[in-house]
């Protein structure tokens, strides 16, 4: 098994090569398993998949730092693969406290994580400026002083969140990398150009999520205009959850199981799990 300070050297590698690659989001051990079986490079955690997995929506106020940070642990530990965490908003506002899950992430065995500017309140779903890059600050500072690197990502949520400003959310990724972030991702982007002028006005990687219908791209377009890292966030878990809603639905509606000749055989399955 790889040490924590190979798989940290390995995903900064991954981030200063040319061309873009993938980080597919597991849930649990299994899927970090079978998809570092099918060659992938990297991996990240999924908020949604996680919280779901345990029967709950997703969102800080539900699923707890001490829980997120054991899913970091259990995926870190299933594969020689670095992982990037979706630490969501740091389970603080205040930038010293959001600022300490990054020493939990990192103790976990993550290589990198990050920090959203999210504040988890309708009322006010993202942090004012100034505070959103000091929290930015903070988390920079504790990952600089790991023992192990970290790549400490900051997202910029305003297309999330009801704030669809390209202007706002170039400020703010700039500002947040000056207050030194590694990489950095705005999520919801909606469309090409948007996704070139954001990386155009950058100098750090840029990490653009898929899985968004009408918002998501090719490797080879998203890697033209400068794109570095692509998540794949809750896609494939909802993908998966596509397919047990549709057989399940389909023996309990229909009575028949016509999705057992499309389903992987169990040697196959366990397979994944020996790689």
């Amino acid at each position: 098994m790889k040490s924590p300070a190979e798989k940290a050297a390995a995903f900064r590698a991954l981030h200063a090569r040319p061309g873009a690659f993938i980080i597919p989001n597991p849930w649990d051990a299994g899927t970090a398993r079978l998809l570092a079986s099918l060659g992938f490079e990297a991996l990240a955690t999924t908020s949604l998949g996680y919280a779901n997995s345990l029967g709950r929506v997703d969102g800080t106020s539900v699923v707890s730092r001490a829980e997120v940070i054991e899913n970091c642990r259990v995926i870190a530990a299933a594969t020689d693969l670095p992982v990037n965490a979706d630490l969501e908003n740091g389970y603080a506002d205040e930038p010293r406290a959001a600022a300490e899950i990054i020493r939990f992430a990192s103790e976990a065995g993550i290589s990198g994580g990050s920090i959203e500017d999210t504040t988890g309140v309708a009322e006010r779903p993202i942090y004012d400026f100034q505070l959103a890059v000091e929290r930015v600050h903070a988390a920079a500072e504790v990952a600089r002083a790991l023992p192990v690197p970290f790549v400490l990502t900051a997202r910029a949520e305003g297309f999330l969140r009801g704030k669809a400003d390209l202007a706002d959310v170039i400020k703010r990724l700039q500002a947040f990398e000056k207050a030194g972030a590694d990489v950095l991702m705005s999520p919801g982007l909606p469309d090409l150009a948007s996704v070139r002028t954001v990386c155009s006005a950058l100098s750090k990687p840029f990490n653009f999520m898929a899985g968004i219908k009408g918002k998501s791209f090719t490797v080879a377009e998203l890697a033209a205009i400068g794109v570095k890292r692509i998540s794949l966030a809750t896609s494939l878990y909802r993908m998966a959850m596509t397919g047990l809603v549709e057989a399940a639905r389909e023996a309990k509606e229909k009575g028949t199981f016509s999705y057992i000749d499309r389903s992987m055989a169990t040697p196959d399955l366990n397979a994944f799990m020996q790689g």
